[in-house]
């Protein structure tokens, strides 16, 4: 009797300090809207006990994610199991967020698989071809074009923000999008310098490859990504911004579950390959984790559509948005890292303390 009153004790108290960390990720349900289709991330389980995590470094992590404020959302999946589920400050698991400029790198497998199945001829076609209405002006190819340093931007350019173009984010962002055609805007502006010269952060840039794949395919983007890899994953489509012209936005303000991007992460860390099926080229994985150039402004490497850096001694790739939102792989350790927070009240430091967190915190625990 006494044996089994502390194996009780025991369990109470293990469920007490970790609570999402025991239990499977599709027995833990939501509190608001109709459940979802199952995905990827619905599968995946979390056992701490199989997990070899030190125990109180797990909890260090947990109790500095909880100071994270606006930090609302934490999960972390190794080697296929979820090992931690958190949510603050009145999230939900259900509930579908704005992932900010994480938008961008879901224009990117698009791009990849526009590729393999030869709808766009890699990266080194010129901009120009894939939109001629908006680029005839540039007189590209004939003996005496009125745009030269333009005729040489290729997708390679606009994939790696390094069109030379100035930006339509930051303080550019209002005008931009206050403009009667996004394309259009984004394209007149001054080029600042020689294609691959410079890095320019633009949301520009990944709504015209997500004009470009609309018009090459015949499909809108939400059509694109449920067909290509959402349906696949069980991922659905919330809300997301359109342009003047009705065309959805690429690259920013588009809503998933934090569960969601965790399965897109492990997608990735998978090779591209859903049960024994390819939805993405292993190749445009390696070749996006490239770095193509060093960010003036933060100093984290670019590749195609992801930043690179060095956390906790692992190279780490990660899409990341406005105010705090993340996906963090580490290839070596097998490890997704998904990380949301709110809009509002967002602390002009929060950035630099998440970086610190997966760099002091989330890396090495899970080494």
């Amino acid at each position: 009797m006494l044996f089994a009153a502390v194996v009780l004790v025991t369990i109470i108290l293990a469920a007490i300090v970790h609570p999402t960390a025991t239990r499977p990720l599709h027995a833990q349900t939501g509190s608001r809207d109709a459940e979802p289709p199952v995905g990827v991330a619905d599968s995946l389980r979390a056992d701490v006990a199989t997990a070899t995590v030190d125990p109180e470094a797990l909890d260090r992590l947990l109790a500095r994610a909880e100071a994270l404020a606006p930090l609302n959302s934490l999960l972390i999946a190794r080697d296929g199991e979820l090992l931690v589920e958190r949510y603050f400050r009145g999230m939900r698991e259900n509930r579908a967020v704005n992932v900010k400029s994480i938008s961008k790198t879901l224009m990117w497998p698009l791009v990849g698989i526009a590729i393999r199945d030869g709808v766009l001829g890699g990266v080194d076609q010129p901009l120009h071809e894939l939109l001629p209405d908006y680029t005839s002006g540039w007189r590209c190819g004939s003996a005496s074009p009125t745009q030269p340093r333009r005729c040489d931007i290729t997708l390679h350019h606009v994939l790696s923000m390094t069109t030379g173009i100035e930006g339509t984010s930051f303080g550019n962002y209002g005008d931009w999008v206050s403009s009667r055609d996004w394309v259009d805007d984004a394209l007149r502006r001054p080029m600042v310098c020689d294609p691959g010269d410079c890095f320019e952060y633009s949301t520009g840039n990944t709504h015209l490859l997500g004009v470009i794949l609309t018009r090459r395919t015949g499909k809108s983007l939400r059509a694109l990504l449920k067909e290509s890899l959402f349906d696949a994953l069980g991922i659905p489509v919330y809300a997301w911004d359109r342009d003047p012209q009705g065309r959805y936005l690429g690259g920013n303000n588009m809503a998933m579950r934090p569960r969601d991007l965790l399965t897109f992460g492990e997608l990735i860390l998978d090779g591209g390959v859903l049960e024994d099926e390819e939805l993405l080229p292993s190749d445009w994985i390696t070749a996006s984790w490239r770095s193509n150039i060093l960010s003036p402004w933060n100093g984290h490497r670019y590749g195609y559509l992801w930043w690179i850096d060095r956390w906790g001694g692992e190279a780490v790739y990660f899409a990341w948005g406005y105010a705090g939102q993340y996906v963090v792989l580490v290839p070596r350790l097998d490890l997704v890292v998904v990380a949301t927070s709110s809009l509002a009240g967002r602390r002009p430091d929060h950035t630099r303390r998440l970086r610190e967190f997966f760099d002091e915190y989330v890396v090495p625990t899970f080494k």
